[in-house]
């Protein structure tokens, strides 16, 4: 086999003249019968006889004398037609491209015709296929003589290039190993998988060739190769071996190459989906980021403190003060917790600087170190600083319900989503609705935007000198099964106080709601049963409470509180009518006890619990440093709703005047008292006042409730079909000017008569859309006075006549 290589590889000397092959009688015998001679007649017959021979032949243009065409001519007429299959080499259409590529071509056709002579020396002219047989060749791969001697040529010169003796090697066009394998599928096809192999290769020579053009008209952009991840985790282009190529099995490339029409569009179209997913892709990641780092620079964006920072328009804080620290100064354990300034929604006027200290086990956090008490309300009341004459000057004060202390009827947005199958009736249930996540962050915003600093600058420009400041034992701690927000409103709370300080005005501290609830109305956190000093667990959550004023005497007897919370109270409206009469003043002996051993030497207040003011004289008498907190209303009173518009405003001079005088002396009643809530509503009307759903006396449609047994006839002055909420309920631009004067006086009559005692606190000072218990609203329509003490009407004046007023609207 090595003597055949190197006779095959070996440039024969140019004077050696080459010996007639076997073949060149067949030619010549063509010629003289006249027979046409194929153009692309295989030369590999004529090579194996040259090889044979011995001699070899100075490559160069080859002509057929007469004779050789003759002889084939007639060997081809003698031969049994048969079909012959192209070689797979051969291209079936026409081909394009380069010189270098038509060069290796050429030279894979002439190579892969060598090795085939090299094997097929002895086959039998039989063995060949009949002409008739054969696959006809396309007609334009057709050449010239001249061009066809021209690429055998240069395609000889180039195989005898090498020098003599050496042996094939992977540099040639096609090795054995490949041609082995092109024989291999030959034969499993029928000849058929190398002509369909050699298909796709041309194919994918032209749609490069088709790219280059694109490529330098400036039509498309060359990709890069593609590359592929190796073990070893490097980046490598991926190789295909040449005679994989050459066999057309190669990887199938778009990028870089031409594809056909349909087949480019497709690919395009594929890679085109896919770039708008990636892109849909990053779109949402850039989302989310934006939206992460937006959330990010308002917890640390700057702000800092008084007004600037306040959230009364409803907008998100700006938490600037956040700005001067770092997350990693949050230990571990406080992170997350009510300790983490960066878990706060709104860290306006709050100190962030992270402490534990606690007093009572109540933390200091957000408190800053300093404050003034050198401010004063107005100019009629004295510094905090200085002490208040209670009992000698008057009290006027207003409270900031349903702030800490949700109330349905003024914060219905909270509650009027719901349907009543739902029962979102109270702060129990709604916190039990949102779950422990989203109520927390619904409530926390409530209470950072419902009340605010500009309600304190607003409430001090109104005249007012006190603030009573209602809240629940959930802003200390919560207990098993409680679903309400934890300790979050404790921080507002202290806020709550310093704003106070800040514009002159003295704090009642209100604990409206306990563990168990004390009344079963929904202002106390839960509506329905009292297990407050009643049932099972009375006497487990009466303890519960004391040990919450043990905790919250002991913070608030700190220094810093002393001239600012003047009253404390117990208890809000324990309801006595169903409550033994002796246990609740038991407990209120006792609660007043810690107080006091906490260090605090501020009023204690406690509630009537609707006995009637009479019922006092004579109680808790040994205890020092109380003033009993009576609530006047006259809507929920059957026997009082029923009075006319002139008669309300005369019982509120005669009848509560009379009263509180009578509460102030000790021998008719307990001693000091105030008025800590009333309101100027003459009717029922407003939406949830009754409870959630709950109907109205007014009309006639109340049914029972934890508040009152049921209303079914109308309770209007009328009693009669006539009477009707949706004048009461109106916008107060259309109230008619005497409604307004009617309302005016008898605000002003109340307070006239609540100021003969301690004074009084009006409920409330802000609703979402109840405007007669709404101070500011009131004032802003001229149905309240905008200075406290600028009022035209008082108890010893005359009393002025209402009767055109209508009395079933």
């Amino acid at each position: 086999m090595a003597g055949d290589d190197r006779r095959r590889h070996s440039r024969p000397p140019p004077s050696s003249k080459p010996p007639r092959s076997r073949y060149a009688a067949e030619r010549e015998e063509r010629k003289e019968r006249g027979t046409p001679e194929k153009k692309h007649r295989s030369r590999r017959r004529e090579d194996s006889a040259e090889v044979e021979d011995g001699r070899e032949r100075t490559p160069q243009k080859r002509t057929r004398s007469p004779e050789r065409t003759q002889q084939k001519r007639k060997r081809n007429s003698e031969r049994t037609p048969q079909k012959r299959t192209r070689s797979p080499v051969r291209t079936p259409q026409k081909r394009t491209g380069s010189p270098e590529r038509r060069l290796r071509r050429e030279e894979a056709v002439v190579q892969h015709e060598d090795e085939e002579d090299a094997r097929g020396e002895s086959e039998s002219e039989e063995s060949l296929p009949p002409p008739t047989e054969r696959t006809p060749k396309n007609p334009t791969r057709r050449r010239s003589p001249e061009r066809k001697s021209k690429a055998r040529t240069v395609v000889e010169e180039k195989h005898w290039s090498g020098s003599s003796g050496s042996t094939l090697s992977s540099g040639n066009p096609l090795s054995l190993d490949a041609l082995a394998k092109l024989d291999a599928i030959n034969e499993k096809t029928d000849g058929h998988g190398g002509f369909q192999e050699r298909e796709k290769i041309e194919r994918v020579y032209s749609e490069k060739r088709t790219t280059r053009e694109k490529v330098v008209t400036g039509r498309v952009d060359k990709g890069k190769p593609k590359h592929r991840r190796r073990n070893d985790g490097k980046s490598e282009r991926r190789r295909v071996s040449g005679p994989l190529l050459e066999e057309g099995r190669g990887p199938r490339r778009y990028r870089g190459g031409y594809a056909s029409a349909d087949e480019s569009d497709e690919g395009e179209r594929r890679w085109f989906k896919k770039k708008k997913w990636i892109a849909l892709g990053i779109l949402l990641l850039l989302i989310v980021i934006v939206v992460a780092a937006v959330v990010a620079s308002k917890k640390k964006s700057s702000g800092g403190g008084g007004s600037a920072g306040s959230t009364g328009s409803g907008g998100d804080p700006s938490n600037s003060n956040l700005n001067g620290i770092s997350e990693s100064d949050i230990p571990t354990a406080a992170k997350n917790t009510i300790l983490d300034p960066f878990t706060w929604y709104d860290t306006t006027d709050f100190n962030v600087t992270y402490t534990n200290t606690t007093f009572g086990g109540l933390p200091i956090m957000g408190l800053n170190s300093t404050w003034n008490d050198t401010v004063k309300a107005n100019q009629y009341v004295p510094e905090l600083d200085k002490p208040w004459a209670y009992g000698q000057m008057p009290i006027r004060g207003i409270n900031l319900g349903g702030w800490l202390s949700i109330e349905p009827f003024i914060t219905p947005s909270l509650f009027n989503t719901y349907k009543s199958n739902q029962g979102i009736i109270d702060e129990w249930t709604l916190s039990k609705q949102l779950g422990p996540s989203t109520a927390a962050k619904t409530i926390e915003k409530h209470y950072s935007q419902f009340i605010t600093e500009a309600d304190f600058v607003a409430i001090q420009a109104a005249g007012f000198d006190h603030v009573r400041i209602p809240y629940s034992y959930w802003a200390v701690t919560t207990y098993p099964g409680d679903p309400y927000v934890p300790k979050i409103s404790w921080r507002y709370l202290l806020r709550g106080i310093e704003y106070a300080r800040k514009y002159g005005l003295r704090v009642n501290l209100d604990l409206h709601g306990l563990p168990g609830s004390q009344n079963g109305w929904n202002h106390s956190g839960r509506q329905g049963t009292i297990s407050w000093l009643n049932g099972t667990d009375g006497q487990l959550n009466a303890q519960r409470s004391l040990d919450l004023h043990t905790q919250l005497s002991t913070f608030f007897a700190q220094p810093r509180y002393k001239n600012v919370i003047t009253i404390y109270g117990l208890v809000n409206e324990p309801k006595m009518t169903e409550l033994s009469i002796s246990d609740v003043v038991a407990w209120t002996t006792s609660a007043t006890q810690i107080v006091r051993k906490s260090g605090m030497n501020q009023t204690v207040a406690f509630g009537d619990g609707f006995l009637g003011l009479a019922k006092w004289q004579g109680q808790l008498q040994g205890v020092e440093g109380l003033v009993l907190d009576a609530h006047e209303y006259t809507i929920f009173d059957a026997n009082l709703i029923v009075m006319n518009h002139t008669a309300k405003a005369s019982y509120a001079c005669e009848g509560w005047t009379g009263q509180m005088k009578a509460s102030l002396d000790t021998t008719t009643g307990f001693g000091p008292t105030l008025c800590g809530e009333w309101s100027q509503a003459d009717t029922d009307c407003t939406t949830y006042l009754n409870d959630v759903g709950a109907g109205t006396r007014w009309e006639g449609t109340l049914r029972s409730t934890d508040r009152s047994p049921s209303v079914l006839t109308p309770s209007c002055p009328s009693k009669s079909s006539a009477c009707s909420c949706s004048d009461a309920n109106a916008d107060p631009s259309s109230y008619s000017d005497t409604y307004k004067q009617w309302l005016l006086t008898n605000a002003e009559a109340q307070m006239s008569s609540f100021e003969t005692a301690w004074g009084w606190f009006y409920w409330t000072w802000t609703t979402e859309s109840a405007t007669q218990w709404d101070w500011k609203a009131g004032m802003a329509n001229g149905i309240l006075p905008t200075k406290v003490w600028n009022r035209d009407f008082n108890c010893t004046s005359n009393l002025p006549s209402f009767s055109g007023l209508s009395e079933n609207y």
